[in-house]
């Protein structure tokens, strides 16, 4: 989540017409995240969410998000369910951008990851695999190796880049990547964005999932794998063996990973942080102007894919 599109009041409180969700009393922008613009809206009803979705979302594919959600929320997966206006129409435009608005979920992330947090989070992962498992509508990830590759032609292309450094690296791994990518491990629908500011707790118990805009088809344990990134290392890139022991235990309670899964963990990791570092290489780069949020730092995405070239994990499994 993050704010580049102001919205004034007057423009809010217009636009909520088109909604039977009472009337605006406050609302603010939310920072976190890189993506989208969102803001919290408190109205005489209750509390919701306003995403104004920004260049990397392709407005096709908000019905997928749109039905996956109201799919997991039927289920009674816990994740924001997606609010209709009055003409039952889920998807809207302001400011000439497309946006929709979704329930508000109570909780907050988490700012200190212990293993109890790590198993929650694997149980949740795994139980999001399974409710997603009968979804028929399919979505192809459009963050895979061929948009890798784009992202870092483009980011290489550019004269000053104080990225340099480490560009000969990443290419190195890109090639590898391709040579040993796997092609027949178990697939289904995957989140693909499980960080600590899409998983709210409540009193250190989970409480929901939200931000489902990168979801698509692809290798559950690639899932995996972007969520052991995101949740087994700290603030500086050290790893944490028993956030990652508990992570996989937590994921296991519900689903056991098969034998391919665990010896391709270690490529998937791989690809996982070079999804990641590339992406944050591409909006440190090319930044927006005026948008209230800080682009995030590469180097922690860097160090990670350096501690998985050098280790395998998917031998302690």
């Amino acid at each position: 989540m993050a704010v580049y599109s102001l919205v004034s009041e007057k423009e809010l409180k217009k636009f909520l017409l088109q909604y039977n969700i009472g009337s605006l009393v406050k609302f603010k922008g939310i920072l976190e995240g890189i993506e989208n613009t969102n803001y919290k809206l408190e109205t005489s009803e209750s509390s919701y969410i306003l995403t104004i979705f920004e260049k990397r979302v392709n407005p096709s594919d908000l019905p997928f998000f749109i039905n996956l959600k109201n799919h997991l929320e039927k289920k009674k997966f816990s994740c924001p369910k997606p609010i209709k206006d009055n003409e039952g129409k889920y998807i809207n435009l302001i400011n000439n951008k497309h946006c929709i608005i979704i329930s508000f979920l109570n909780g907050k992330k988490i700012s200190k990851v212990n293993d109890n947090h790590c198993q929650q989070v694997g149980k949740m992962l795994a139980l999001f695999h399974q409710k997603s498992g009968d979804f028929k509508q399919r979505r192809d990830n459009t963050m895979n190796y061929n948009q890798w590759k784009k992202l870092f032609l483009k980011s290489q292309n550019i004269k000053y880049n104080k990225f340099d450094g480490i560009m000969s690296n990443i290419s190195k791994e890109l090639s590898y990547l391709k040579k040993v990518w796997p092609v027949n491990l178990p697939e289904g629908i995957i989140h693909a964005d499980v960080f600590q500011d899409n998983v709210f707790f409540k009193d250190s118990v989970f409480s929901g999932l939200i931000d489902f805009y990168f979801s698509c088809n692809d290798f559950l344990s690639y899932d995996i794998a972007l969520t052991i990134n995101a949740w087994c290392f700290n603030n500086k890139a050290k790893f944490k063996k028993n956030n990652f022991f508990n992570l996989i235990k937590g994921y296991e309670s519900l689903r056991p990973l098969t034998k391919m899964e665990k010896q391709n963990l270690s490529t998937m990791l791989r690809g996982a942080a070079i999804r990641i570092l590339l992406t944050r290489i591409n909006d440190y780069i090319f930044h927006p102007d005026g948008a209230y949020v800080k682009p995030k730092d590469p180097s922690e995405y860097y160090s990670i894919l350096q501690f998985h070239q050098e280790n395998n994990l998917g031998i302690l499994l």
